[in-house]
């Protein structure tokens, strides 16, 4: 029997389908090695990041795991002179790491290349969970934009 987590309880509740993912015995730390773990695209598995701009304001960023944010595009999409990452201490009471389910409703941005996906797979609130939800079905949740806010490597 599967761990229901408060992320996969608030999907049910708004009757959203999802598909749980747990790596549970596994040594697998970075979002990379999960995605490897679970077999799935890495491309398609995100990570979520908080971030506080200037005005102390925070902002949760939903990249994808191989990816890395950058915070100038990040800063200009959310109007900011600059943002930075919070500190892990800081992060866990603010937001347990998942963009469903926060204390507070950030102002979330998730990557454009989410789009290109039939439904992207993300933290289910706790370590060693993970749901797959269709982007369009999370608006019912949350309210988010997309935007280009990854480093681009020019390949």
């Amino acid at each position: 029997m599967e761990e229901k987590t408060n992320v996969m309880r608030i999907l049910e509740q708004k009757k959203i389908k999802y598909t749980p993912h747990s790596y549970v015995n596994t040594d697998a730390v970075s979002g990379v090695e999960v995605a490897t773990v679970l077999g799935q695209n890495q491309n398609q598995v995100f990570k979520t990041l908080v971030t506080v701009g200037k005005s102390k304001t925070n902002y949760v960023f939903v990249i994808p795991v191989a990816e890395e944010l950058d915070l100038k595009k990040a800063a200009k999409v959310v109007g900011e002179k600059s943002i930075e990452m919070i500190k892990s201490k800081e992060l866990l009471p603010l937001t347990g790491c998942s963009p469903i389910g926060m204390k507070k409703n950030f102002r979330t941005v998730i990557d454009e290349s989410a789009r290109a996906f039939d439904s992207i797979i993300f933290s289910a609130g706790k370590i060693g969970y993970q749901v797959q939800v269709n982007p369009e079905d999370l608006k019912k949740i949350i309210r988010y934009e997309f935007a280009d806010i990854t480093i681009s490597n020019n390949v």
